[in-house]
């Protein structure tokens, strides 16, 4: 079966790190393990999704069969584009799988659900990580008396 890979990086501490690279090797791995063919790979930076709308428009061609990518998170930051993205793919036939969560098979609707529930729990973590980040500056200035 043809495979793409998609990899994303959404910080620019994150792409600083390197963690782009080390999701193109699980990606490239998996593929082969499936005995999969690799026929392209999708890296984005997380901030223009350029990559992400070429995967889409190779998908429309029939390029591939298949995309991996790393988890539903990796895909898109929010649950709703990650749906999106999953019914636009399945609309062209491509299959969407991932390493770090299970498959999306229309037969198997606790493995979607857990997928569902795994990507709206990333998107949970997102909106958590800004709160404690806007919320430690003034926890700090209150230890020091200023608030």
């Amino acid at each position: 079966m043809k495979a793409a890979i998609y990899a994303r990086v959404s910080t620019e501490r994150q792409a600083e790190r390197g963690t782009i690279g080390s999701q193109v090797q699980a990606l490239r791995a998996h593929v082969a393990a499936a005995g999969d063919e690799l026929a392209a790979e999708y890296r984005d930076n997380g901030h223009s999704g350029a990559r992400l709308d070429r995967l889409r428009d190779a998908a429309e061609a029939g390029l591939f069969e298949v995309v991996w990518c790393l988890s539903p998170d990796r895909l898109a930051r929010s649950y709703a584009y990650q749906v999106l993205i999953a019914d636009e793919l399945a609309r062209f036939g491509v299959r969407l799988r991932f390493t770090d969560a299970p498959g999306l098979d229309e037969d198997d609707p606790q493995a979607k659900l857990l997928t569902q529930v795994q990507g709206v729990i990333a998107e949970y973590e997102r909106y958590a990580d800004i709160g404690i980040a806007l919320i430690m500056p003034t926890a700090r200035l209150c230890r020091l008396g200023s608030c």
